[in-house]
């Protein structure tokens, strides 16, 4: 038996259904874990892990058009905790920021009244995280405070804005994708707008260029993309070939800095923004499933792909590495041409209809391997990417995509082959980067992975309206243990659906029927009887059907038997309260009454006109004849006791077997209570039946009453009669003391009125053609009024009591909602709801617990050993904290508690899982360059020869989406093969200078002289490129051309001219000083990039440390950033420092413990900032009420911590003497 609880109260919940067209790009997936979309009006969230909706927020008006998470890319603790917050826009403009842990409205923002096209936190400044862009209809773009809903500036341009994008690795730089083209915005800043109006660039779309034609020749897309070499022009191109701008999407590329991808239909491309140009395309061949949507990821070049068919692919850059070629083929003559994206994985596709179309993708974007399709059915599916290793030599040799490796670390450290891994947790965990070259690969333990989506989650949806609902019998004493809240739903297509209303969750889908199911009433708490009308034919006939389902089975009987062809259409059906008898009314026909426990037929009431409206009375005869029964069970026993006594007579005996005869049959059988039923005809008299076993009594008649019109319902309770009529008219009738009320509505038709269950209470609700009413009909008075068109946008079909103090309403924007009396659409606190699940959300618990949750996950093991039982340590919060600690700790995946338990797993890579598990921005980029730079520079302190150094910083670099930070080696690299592609790809001479000017600042004086070379003679810069390519193959080492050149140069600078200037100063091998006239002049990227190419770890450390001074000062105040780079020049105790002095005292104290392990710290000479750190960071502790952990790192501080160790002692000792 399941446990013994009431909990009836059932929450005010809203089940949704299929979605309208605007909510098409209204997607997002949050570093909180949680899938926000739009439906209608509702904003839903959604767990990914468990796929159950978690909210429903409710305020919009009109169909909401985007929603965006807000970021998390900051320090968390107590003053700024992990928070669920959520922007959502709609079609009139209306932009709402949510609480949604409470479902409150923060702040409501309104510019114009048209439908908002984009918007997007901004995530990069250390100052504020409420800053809300957006895009207002035409061409305006606002920046907000979307905690205070207060506009700090707007800017109009001149073409209409689709979307945007901002740069991933700059935050000034903004690109607006428009109707004709693409502005670039290069001073975007959160203080004032921008002052230019933008570059301006224009796309000629692929389609209209002649190669397009070509495409689908033999030769493949390779030969026509050298034609669409030009796509980006600064003219406007000319009308003809330009039809309209069919871009679908514009977006940087997280991997790598200053790479752009436009979507079309039928191909994405990648564009190099230094040289604008197309350096890669993903065509599709002609039988192919055009693209909708695409989302690159930051971990690895990878593009997760949707296309129309609701198909989702995974597609990843393929490595320069020609490991595949065998030495028999011709080699590639140039080996770069392009970057190749290959198809990796792909998922099955959906059935697409009229109705079912993909609508929109969301990939998660803190572990990037799961990606969740909403389909405007409602429903939402998540695939996750599994990685499965191949044996090494069974490489089918057909595919011609080079394989793809599994990565040699784990959580940013290299790990054996026999350690703990989970190399699902992430896609940099799930394949490598694929940089190295071939002789490396062989000798390493790499293994080859393939990629496979599985399906993890599938949230559906109501389907489409209409719906006729009904909720079962009420909550009694007698029926308490077994009882559950369910709604039967009857839906157009036949089918019933049972909805769990504690959970919200389909509980059984029951196909009974083969046309609309046009009403359901209960006979017990499981089974129901429904019925469905097919149309009509000429006529006027339809084909009925009443089926009797028993739930725990699903079977269902016809309850007419063989009728039900060709007749007038069911009306309504009636169950009697004490659900014995069933009372069916047709359109033209006179009623029937059925026997419900025996399924026969007792009578047609062929004398009696056809009913309009028909209500049986809650009054019975069961408790008299109960009584009856009882009476006779006791004389016969007294019968048996006196013939055992003394012989009695014949007839005695013979009197007393009959009796028990009788009685047995009575009690086999339900005995057959009076139940009593009124009907209205259509001329408004009303008749009054009784039914008892199965003859059927006319009992009386009431004389219509002049005021009402056609009589259209009756509700009756007690003593209290309510009719309701076409004209809107509530006629009340105390039947006790036989007055009658009338009231006036002027709401039109009365479609149904209900009273609501439980004993006394006397609420009833009336629902009309345009909303809905409560009225309490003791006072006869209304309680609450609901009207489409005036304060909700939907229709309401249905209604139904669900509890004595909620209602269930059905609308035709496809949901469900349960509702209190005030009808007032309300969104619930998200902790108040049972969920079937638990869900890993530490976002839900109070500030302090989810503060404490991550220090118990981060500093295992407590007292030595290791244990995810929150009860195993000293930590006095009350019972209910501690109870839901104890459900997150339970519902993390037991993968993950494995890794969290086991002892080998180091505190960085616990730190930088937990950073994931908590979707910590800011914690997870910290994290993983803290583990690789800590790994990577304190392995060089035993004397190892520099190759293996350099040998395992090769085969296992920072990941190229780190940009500056990355070692300098392979930046170096990296930026090589980037000019290695420009130079295959360029078609202007505009193009080929800016090849030579990149070439001359890595220090390729020999191609770069080529590229200059080749100038022609009409081109007006003829003269100065020969003089130039002679002056770079003639500079020489000789003092004076040394001092003459570097004079040159300064004058250069100091004329405007900084570019060329700092060309010359690189020719002469003076990089270090070019760089600082860049920093001077406030190019500090520019600055940071040329010191990482050119010059030695010693200078290069110089240049990059003005760059931090730079970021810390109070005008930029990036220190976050200044962190980073301090991390990747391996200045440990700095880091230390400031992350001290920034208050992050968790952040600085695990760094510290991290460096000690590590042997990067001098422990005698840091002895004091190590102290200060660990006093700081138990103090926050003991601030959170997480004693036991204040307590460890009081110990540790030394001298600071021996105040703190004896506070935290004292209330022991108190304790003890009592």
């Amino acid at each position: 038996m399941q446990r013994f609880t009431v909990n009836i109260k059932l929450p005010a919940r809203t089940l949704t259904g299929a979605l309208s067209a605007p909510n098409r790009g209204a997607a997002d997936w949050g570093w909180q874990g949680l899938i926000a979309y739009g439906c209608h009006s509702l904003v839903l969230v959604v767990d990914a892990n468990s796929a159950q909706t978690l909210q429903v927020l409710e305020r919009h008006k009109a169909s909401v058009v985007k929603v965006k998470w807000a970021k998390e890319n900051y320090h968390h603790n107590i003053g700024s905790p992990y928070s669920l917050r959520l922007a959502s826009a709609d079609a009139t403009g209306k932009i709402i920021v949510w609480d949604v842990a409470t479902g409150a409205a923060r702040c409501e923002i309104q510019e114009h009244s048209k439908p908002i096209q984009d918007m997007q936190w901004l995530w990069n400044q250390d100052a504020s995280r409420d800053l809300l862009l957006a895009v207002h209809p035409p061409n305006y773009i606002v920046l907000w405070n979307a905690d205070t809903g207060t506009k700090l500036w707007k800017k109009s341009y001149a073409e209409n804005i689709l979307s945007f994008s901002f740069d991933p690795f700059d935050p000034s730089h903004l690109a607006l994708l428009t109707s004709e083209g693409i502005v670039f915005i290069s001073d975007f800043s959160p203080s004032k707008a921008p002052a230019s109006s933008g570059k301006k660039v224009y796309i000629s779309s692929p389609h209209s260029s002649p190669s397009h034609n070509k495409l689908a020749a033999a030769t493949g897309a390779k030969k026509a993309l050298d034609k669409v070499k030009i796509l980006i022009s600064n003219e406007k191109p000319s009308a003809e070939s330009v039809t309209l701008n069919d871009c679908l999407q514009l977006s940087y590329l997280p991997s790598k800095r200053n790479y752009m991808l436009l979507l079309y239909p039928r191909e994405i491309l990648i564009l190099d923004l230094e040289v604008n140009q197309t350096v890669g395309v993903i065509a599709i061949e002609r039988t192919g499933v055009p693209f909708i949507q695409v989302i690159p990821c930051f971990q690895r070049d990878g593009l997760f792909c949707l296309h129309e068919n609701g198909c989702i692919t995974l597609r990843v850059r393929r490595s320069n590495c020609s490991i595949t070629a065998t030495p028999n083929e011709e080699p590639d003559p140039e080996p770069a041409q392009e970057l190749v994206y290959d198809l990796r994985s792909q998922c099955d596709a959906i059935r697409v209809t009229k109705t079912v179309r993909p609508f929109s993708m969301v990939c998660c974007p803190v572990n990037e391997n799961a990606a969740a399709l909403i389909v405007s059915d409602g429903r939402v599916m998540i695939w996750e990417l599994k990685s499965s290793i191949s044996g090494r030599n069974v490489r089918n040799s057909s595919s011609s995509a080079s394989p793809l490796y599994s990565p040699v670390s784990f959580c940013g450290i290299p790990v054996g082959a026999l350690q703990n891994k989970l190399p699902d947790l992430s896609l940099d965990n799930m394949i490598g980067q694929g940089a190295s070259t071939g002789e490396e690969l062989r000798n390493s333990f790499l293994q080859e992975v393939h990629l496979k989506f599985l399906l993890t989650g599938l949230l559906s949806g109501l389907p489409l309206p209409p719906f006729a609902i009904r909720m079962c019998p009420p909550l009694t004493t007698k029926n308490i243990k077994q009882y559950e809240p369910i709604l039967a739903v009857g839906t157009s297509n036949g089918s019933v659906l049972v909805f769990h209303l504690t959970s919200g969750l389909l509980h059984k889908e029951l196909s009974i029927h083969s046309c609309e199911v046009k009403g359901i009433e209960w006979i017990s708490l499981t089974g129901f009887i429904s019925f469905a009308t097919s149309t009509p034919n000429n006529l006027g006939l339809v084909r009925n059907e009443l089926q009797l389902v028993d739930l725990p089975t699903g079977r269902s009987v016809a309850f007419r038997g063989e009728r039900g062809n060709d007749e007038p259409a069911i009306e309504m059906i009636k169950v009697s309260h004490l659900k014995q008898y069933l009372a069916v009314v047709f359109k033209d026909k006179p009623l029937e009454i059925w026997d419900v426990r025996t399924c026969t037929l007792l009578r047609e009431m062929s004398k009696f006109p056809t009913a309009t409206a028909l209500e049986w009375s809650p009054s019975h005869n069961l408790k008299s004849l109960r009584k009856k029964q009882l009476a006779a069970r006791e004389a016969m026993a007294r019968q048996t006791v006196a013939s055992d006594t003394e012989v009695s007579s014949v007839e005695s005996s013979v009197i007393s077997l009959l009796q028990e005869a009788e009685s047995k049959s009575e009690l086999s059988q339900n005995i057959s209570a009076r139940e009593h039923f009124v009907f209205t005809g259509a001329d408004g008299q009303v008749y009054h039946l009784t039914v008892e076993g199965n003859s059927v009594k006319d009992s009386a008649r009431i004389p219509p009453d002049g005021s009402m019109g056609s009589i259209t319902c009756i509700a009756w309770k007690g003593d209290i009669l309510v009719l309701g009529d076409v004209d809107g008219n509530l006629n009340f009738w105390d039947l006790k003391a036989r007055v009658s009320r009338g009231i006036p509505t002027h709401r039109s038709w009365v479609k149904k009125i209900r009273f609501a269950p439980g004993k006394g209470n006397q609420k009833l609700l009336a629902m009309y053609n345009d909303g809905v009413e409560i009225w309490d009909s003791k006072e006869v008075q209304m309680v609450s009024s609901l009207r489409s068109g005036r304060n909700v946008n939907f229709r309401i079909l249905d209604v139904d009591w669900c509890t004595s103090d909620k209602v269930v309403l059905a609308s035709d924007d496809g949901c469900i909602r349960v509702l209190d009396l005030s009808m007032k659409p309300s969104c619930f606190r998200m902790d108040e709801q049972d969920l079937i699940e638990p869900v890993w959300c530490p976002y839900l618990l109070v500030p302090r617990a989810s503060l404490a949750l991550k220090a118990f996950l981060l500093h295992q093991p407590w007292d030595e050993k290791y244990s995810l039982d929150i009860m195993d340590i000293d930590y006095p919060e009350n019972e209910n904290i501690k109870n839901l600690l104890q459900e997150q700790l339970n519902s993390l995946s037991n993968d993950i508690k494995k890794l969290l338990l086991d002892p080998d797993f180091t505190l960085l890579q616990r730190c930088l899982l937990v950073a994931r598990l908590y979707g910590d921005e800011s914690e997870l980029h910290f994290w993983t360059i803290a583990a690789h730079y800590l790994h990577s520079l304190c392995q060089e302190k035993p004397a190892k020869p520099d190759t293996a150094v350099l040998h395992e910083q090769l085969l296992n670099p920072l990941d190229i989406c780190y940009d500056v930070l990355c070692e300098n080696s392979y930046f170096q690299k990296f930026q090589l093969e980037r000019v290695n592609l420009q130079e295959v790809k360029r078609s202007t001479y505009d193009h080929t200078r800016k090849c030579a000017d990149q070439l001359l600042l890595l220090g390729q004086t020999d191609r770069a002289v080529q590229l200059l070379l080749e100038t022609s003679s009409e081109n007006a810069h003829y003269y100065c490129d020969s003089l130039k390519a002679c002056l770079v193959t003639t500079v020489t080492s000789s003092g004076p051309s040394q001092s003459t050149i570097k004079l040159v140069a300064t004058n250069m600078i100091a004329n405007g001219k900084l570019a060329e200037g700092v060309q010359l100063l690189c020719l002469i091998d003076k990089a270090a000083d070019a760089c600082r006239y860049l920093q001077t002049y406030g190019e500090w990227n520019r600055a940071a990039w040329l010191a990482k190419v050119r010059l030695g770890s010693e200078e290069c450390a110089d240049v990059l440390r003005r760059w931090v001074d730079h970021l810390c000062s109070p005008q930029v105040n990036q220190k976050s950033k200044a962190i980073l780079v301090l991390l990747s020049l391996g200045c440990f105790t700095k880091v230390a420092e400031m992350l001290h002095s920034m208050r992050y005292f968790d952040r600085a104290a695990l760094f510290v413990e991290a460096c000690l392990k590590y042997g990067a710290f001098e422990v005698n000479d840091d002895t004091k900032l190590i102290h200060a750190v660990y006093a700081d960071y138990a103090r926050s502790l003991k601030l959170l009420g997480f004693k036991e952990g204040a307590a460890l790192f009081a110990s540790k501080a030394g001298e600071s911590g021996k105040e703190l160790l004896s506070e935290l002692k004292q209330p022991k000792e108190e304790v003890t003497q009592e």
